[in-house]
């Protein structure tokens, strides 16, 4: 397997232009497979990342067409199809399965799906997912280390999340879309990657959307066309650079990130003495001068993302003080501080005094945890290389960017993890001036 091999010490300088959102791109894709029978998608901006590649290579076993065309475009095309079960491998490269589902239940009315994967992030149920499913008249099973779902004809509900779900709620969207009648959900997520979806599927001729709140309409249609879309940009590849050029003491340019998919992070960011500015051609990020510990505590859209924490882990371990990090999305998202102890930061998990856990967190609280869920971090220390395994995605982008501070040679492994949700990082990186190679 590939490693990163990284010479650290360098401050990063340049532009770097970002690609189409890991976590809006793949389920475009699937959402285009919804359109009738000969009808033609073009998804434009797509990164190439390894949850696209999964995601093109498991619709073409479902007998859909898909090419390119230019750098990063995909033209997807729907044809007949019979075969209502997603390949294993789509279920342990990502996390998607279950937006398959509601594609293969409006075609087929049927859907075998496996167990969904992706990063170890601790617990992460689907049935928040499968009870969703449920309310639009699916009936399902469990089989073998696979979900079996079957209905007649997907019919429109009401039906509210007892906690706030990013996939879920895009789920519950891709099967309501050509349901019989209205579907109301409830406790809706918020994230801009949803509203990407929603847009491209109005396109498409569905009729979704928004009202006040939390709280997302779909009244089901019998058709849908192809459309042409543009994928939005990146905002966890933006945070990851970001973070970069300030942890560092680099300048970088960050060319498409947009403002207003980065309030919290900017928010926190200049509180913690981050510079940023923000122009039309996106938004440049820098060191100047000592950062102040800043405290931290993720949550569902519009909070702070998950995805964001490790990320800002790294840049506290580089800040005056000590800060805190709270993880409330994901019952076990620390697992990278172990390894950035070994580096040299100083960090101590913790599990906060909370009264009512089953209320303070997102994910389902269960009294036999054992997983720290907030971190105190002491800085600013100075990091030393060192040899690691790589746990998950945005863990991969943390100990890269430690290993680019720390002096020395640095080996990370398993860097599959990173490839999943980060276009050629390596390279990226030494256009930016960092010592990095892939062996």
């Amino acid at each position: 397997m590939d490693q990163f091999i990284i010479n650290g010490g360098k401050p990063l300088h340049g532009a770097v232009r970002l690609g189409g959102a890991k976590n809006a791109s793949f389920k475009l894709m699937i959402a285009a497979a919804l359109a009738d029978s000969g009808q033609e998608s073009r998804l434009l901006n797509l990164s190439h990342i390894g949850d696209v590649e999964v995601t093109k290579k498991t619709l073409e076993e479902l007998g859909l067409h898909i090419s390119t065309c230019g750098e990063r475009t995909l033209f997807i095309r729907t044809n007949g199809s019979n075969n209502p079960q997603v390949p294993q491998f789509a279920g342990e490269k990502s996390r998607g399965s279950t937006l398959f589902a509601g594609f293969l239940l409006s075609k087929l009315g049927e859907a075998i799906i496996p167990m969904p994967g992706g990063c170890c992030l601790g617990v992460r149920p689907v049935d928040r997912h499968l009870e969703a499913l449920k309310s639009l008249g699916a009936h399902v099973e469990y089989k073998d280390n696979y979900i079996h779902l079957a209905c007649k004809q997907l019919v429109g509900s009401h039906f509210r999340f007892n906690k706030k779900t990013h996939t879920g709620t895009e789920a519950m969207i891709i099967a309501a879309v050509k349901a019989e009648g209205k579907t109301v959900i409830d406790n809706a997520g918020l994230e801009p990657e949803i509203d990407d979806l929603i847009t491209f599927l109005n396109k498409m001729g569905a009729k979704i959307k928004r009202e006040a709140g939390d709280k997302i309409i779909i009244d089901g249609v019998k058709h849908l066309k192809g459309a042409i879309h543009r994928v939005m940009p990146d905002r966890n590849e933006a945070v990851s650079y970001a973070v970069a050029a300030i942890a560092t003491k680099g300048d970088i340019v960050v060319e498409n990130a947009c403002k207003k998919d980065l309030e919290c992070f900017l928010q926190k960011l200049e509180e913690a003495g981050g510079k940023f500015e923000i122009s039309d051609y996106g938004i440049r990020f820098w060191y100047d001068g000592q950062l102040k510990a800043t405290d931290i505590k993720t949550a569902p859209e519009p909070g702070f993302m998950t995805d964001w924490q490790p990320l800002w882990g790294i840049l506290m371990t580089q800040a005056q003080g000590e800060s805190s990090i709270i993880e409330a999305v994901h019952n076990n998202r620390l697992q990278y501080t172990h390894q950035l102890n070994q580096m040299g930061a100083k960090i101590e998990l913790y599990n906060p005094s909370v009264d009512n856990p089953e209320n303070y967190y997102e994910f389902d609280w269960v009294e036999t945890d054992q997983n720290m869920h907030a971190a105190k971090i002491i800085g600013p220390t100075p990091l030393k290389a060192g040899d690691h395994q790589i746990p998950d995605l945005r863990a991969g982008a943390t100990l890269t960017i430690a290993s680019l501070i720390a002096q020395g040679r640095s080996v990370l492994s398993n860097i599959s993890h990173i490839d999943r949700g980060y276009e050629e990082l390596d390279e990226r990186l030494r256009q930016l001036g960092a010592d990095i190679v892939r062996a």
